[in-house]
């Protein structure tokens, strides 16, 4: 009888506290910094307009390129693309994705002297939102694949070899996907448990990787993996390119969604895959920092399609509302519809400002736009959400109805029931609502922990609390006194939006409620201390008001850039102002909500449904779920699956 050869341990899935992993994503942040940020200065209670006015603008070649790649990129979107053929088979034509190949939008955000065409963030996302609104699958499929897949992060921390090996692929013909989250791992990267253990000049990638988007149909990934640390290896989170055909990737699993159901995102199993050192991303252990950085920029993809949506909607919701006539009239001169028209209007012009002008500072980098891009992502897939909803809700029974359903019938094929569902994991992409509320607050927040982090550190030494409590004095007998008055009180202030329609309150009303804002920050740190960070639904309602006011103003920067351009000003400032009312209305809400709230009471509840204490509410239902386990198995080893990875050709 043969012996059986052993088969090697399967590694543990790390085993971390709250602590270590807090830890784990705090080392990832950029510490610094060294540029300044209107929207860190916006909650730290200073307005700087003059971070952000006049409006950036992008040079005339720019937009000469920009201008005829989206011509380009609209007569391809008109004429070989049917996005109710792709709803229908749930699938991206082969041939559409070569024509997309060949007209260079593989290579949108890549540097032409490596085969792109090297347009700016501004027009890489007007791209985006261009052809998203013909099908919001293409658009993931080239946001995945130049956002955060492999030209994003080798642009930035690539070597020259890197470089020239991958962004020529990147550009013309190879797709690329990022390989991050796993079946037990969402954003807490601490247990990631997929290894790369080095061997000889190459590391072996094991482990398994979970909504893989563009991983079915992927060319190149981007790979993290947990290094062992060892001698000559400081080990850590660290990225990989990996080429999608090695030996031993399996894609087990074609992913389907309630929405975007052209996306190829899938399940990969990584067996004893060799990965040569040279393909290695930066050093060991700086993954995460790698995948941070890459999304500051990489996030505005996302809101930038929620854009387009915006303005679908408002045309659908236009174009409907004039035409149904209801008790007389169109249903959109009753009130009721008229709001939600105005809404949506409003909504996406603010949008649009929030996305072009964190866009216009990316391309300068004149500015960290950190919190900015994360702000555009929270508040676009929020906002966009609740106009599509709104718009399903315009059109009555027809909005719930399928597109393919009202053409059987003859009537227009619009599809609002799609949008709606495509639009929904948007609040969940790149960083879910909850997390992105997180991740803001702790950079808006960095400025206290700098000077004051160590008082509320239960392991700091007493001298160490010492030392803090001298820095942050002197901190806070500068900043507070600046935080009783500004321009937002003289009525003067801002004239230079005064034309016809007066925008100079809304921008009196954002530094105001800015230093309003950095108070109540101020109270509740001095509240909690070290329990601040467990007061998620404060610290959500803070960042979703420092949200209002960056829309505010990006804004009214807008509306006076278009009429300083003779570019329907009137009708922008209109925008403007309708929005900066419903703005307000939100914030003074959202300030109520700040110390008048069930937080508490809601831990209580929630702690009893955990406890099963409210078991018998669930009785007299049937769970139509299997009874399957609640996380997929991800136990490294040789896949059992027939591979289906389909790569286009």
């Amino acid at each position: 009888m043969s012996a059986v050869p052993e088969t090697p341990a399967a590694p543990s899935r790390p085993t971390v506290t709250e602590r270590e992993a807090r830890q784990v994503a705090e080392a990832a942040r950029e510490q610094d910094w060294r540029k300044p940020s209107f929207a860190k200065e916006l909650f730290l209670g200073r307005f700087r307009p003059d971070l952000i006015h006049p409006h950036p603008l992008p040079a005339d070649e720019d937009v000469r390129r920009g201008e005829e790649f989206l011509a380009k990129l609209r007569d391809f979107c008109e004429t070989r693309v049917d996005g109710a053929l792709i709803e229908r088979e749930a699938r991206i034509p082969d041939e559409v994705i070569n024509g997309l190949k060949e007209l260079g939008a593989l290579g949108m955000k890549i540097d032409t002297k490596y085969g792109g065409l090297g347009l700016t963030q501004v027009y890489y996302n007007k791209a985006l939102a261009l052809v998203g609104s013909a099908s919001p699958a293409i658009g993931a499929l080239l946001s995945a694949h130049q956002s955060i897949g492999v030209p994003q992060p080798l642009k930035i921390f690539g070597t020259r070899e890197q470089k020239e090996t991958f962004l020529p692929r990147c550009a013309r013909t190879d797709i690329s996907a990022f390989l991050l989250t796993e079946p037990d791992v969402g954003s807490d990267p601490a247990r990631l448990a997929t290894t790369a253990v080095p061997e000889g000049d190459d590391y072996v990638l094991d482990g398994v990787k979970l909504w893989t988007t563009n991983g079915v149909v992927a060319d190149l990934l981007v790979v993290m993996a947990r290094v062992p640390r060892s001698e000559g290896h400081r080990g850590g989170i660290t990225a990989f390119v990996v080429e999608a055909d090695s030996e031993g990737v399996t894609v087990e699993n074609r992913n389907a969604f309630m929405g975007l159901r052209g996306l190829e995102n899938g399940v990969t199993r990584f067996h004893r895959v060799r990965v040569p050192a040279s393909h290695r991303i930066g050093e060991e252990g700086q993954g995460l920092k790698i995948a941070l950085t890459t999304l500051n920029t990489g996030r505005l993809s996302l809101p930038a399609m929620c854009v387009g949506a915006g303005k679908w909607c408002l045309k659908i919701a236009r174009e409907w509302s004039a035409e149904r006539e209801q008790w007389g009239k169109p249903v959109a001169l009753h009130e009721a519809v008229g709001s939600k028209i105005a809404f949506i209007a409003a909504t996406t012009f603010a949008l649009e400002a929030v996305v072009d002008l964190s866009s216009q500072m990316a391309d300068e980098d004149r500015n960290d736009i950190r919190i900015e891009a994360a702000l555009a992502k929270l508040y676009g897939s929020e906002m966009a959400w609740l106009m599509a909803d709104e718009l399903v809700q315009i059109r009555g029974g027809r909005g719930f109805e399928t597109a393919d359903s009202l053409r059987a019938r003859g009537e227009r094929a619009v599809p609002a029931e799609q949008m709606l569902r495509d639009l929904r994991i948007n609040r969940i992409f790149e960083g879910s609502t909850e997390i992105m509320h997180l991740l803001i607050a702790r950079e808006a927040v960095d400025a206290h922990l700098s000077v004051a982090g160590d008082l509320i550190d239960p392991d700091k030494s007493l001298g160490d609390k010492a030392r803090a409590g001298a820095s942050a004095g002197a901190f806070y007998a500068r900043w507070l006194p600046r935080l009783v008055a500004g321009p937002g009180q003289l009525p003067g202030s801002y004239g230079e939006f005064k034309h016809g329609i007066d925008l100079s309150p809304h921008l009196r009303y954002v530094e105001r409620t800015s230093r309003k804002l950095a108070r109540s920050t101020f109270y509740a740190m001095s509240r909690w201390q070290g329990r601040m960070e467990t007061k998620q639904g404060f610290l959500g309602r803070i960042v979703d008001i420092g949200a209002e006011l960056f829309a505010m103003s990006a804004a009214c920067v807008r509306a006076e850039l278009l009429r300083s351009r003779g570019d329907h000003g009137r009708e922008a400032y209109q925008l403007a102002d309708a929005f900066c009312h419903q703005a307000r209305l939100r914030v003074e809400e959202l300030f109520g909500r700040l110390w008048s709230n069930t937080d508490d009471l809601d831990r209580k509840v929630v702690k009893h449904v955990l406890g099963g204490s409210y078991t018998w509410l669930e009785d007299g239902v049937i769970d139509p779920s299997d009874d399957g386990p609640w996380i997929a198995d991800a136990t490294p080893g040789p896949s059992t699956r027939e591979n289906a990875r389909r790569p286009i050709r």
